[in-house]
């Protein structure tokens, strides 16, 4: 098992997240959806983050019913990806999510970064988490069963202008 743990970042460390989220090979799962909010590409998933829209983006995280926290590797001390929930007022749920940068993908990240949200969420007093992505990444999938993730309904959203079966997944914690 990785020995990683969730690191709040301060303003001055979000030059990691501006990396990660304009490197197309990380960002490739998030191309082609039909959304718009600021700086999205969809050709390459990839999402503007410039300096001076952390202040901004800071404040928020520090101000939602939420919580954001970069995945760290201990033993190199290198950030890894990124993990969050946050709450939908639309949907009366808290959906989470995680990244892995492309370079540190398959090297056994995802499952204890997950594991440690779901109880950073569970000691923040959240009683389900939800997910959702499409029903052919198998890899998400399998990820988020192995923590006792649910599937627990489908929809379908525009991907490349066309018709994609999202899958929401859950987890009573």
């Amino acid at each position: 098992m990785k020995n990683i743990s969730l690191y709040i970042p301060k303003l001055e460390d979000y030059w990691y997240e501006q990396k990660i989220e304009s490197d197309p090979d990380t960002m490739s799962y998030n191309a082609g959806w039909d959304v718009s909010y600021f700086g999205y590409h969809p050709d390459t998933g990839c999402i503007d983050f410039p300096k001076e829209r952390w202040q901004t983006v800071f404040d928020k995280r520090n101000n939602q019913d939420g919580f954001y926290a970069y995945i760290k590797d201990n033993d190199t001390n290198e950030f890894v990806g990124y993990t969050h929930y946050q709450f939908s007022e639309s949907d009366n749920k808290y959906y989470c999510g995680i990244l892995i940068e492309a370079k540190y993908r398959g090297m056994g990240y995802s499952r204890p970064a997950l594991e440690l949200l779901c109880e950073t969420a569970k000691n923040n007093g959240i009683k389900e988490l939800y997910d959702d992505f499409e029903t052919d990444r198998y890899s998400a999938i399998n990820l988020f069963k192995s923590v006792g993730f649910k599937e627990d309904s489908t929809y379908t959203m525009k991907r490349f202008n066309k018709d994609t079966k999202i899958l929401v997944v859950k987890k009573e914690l």
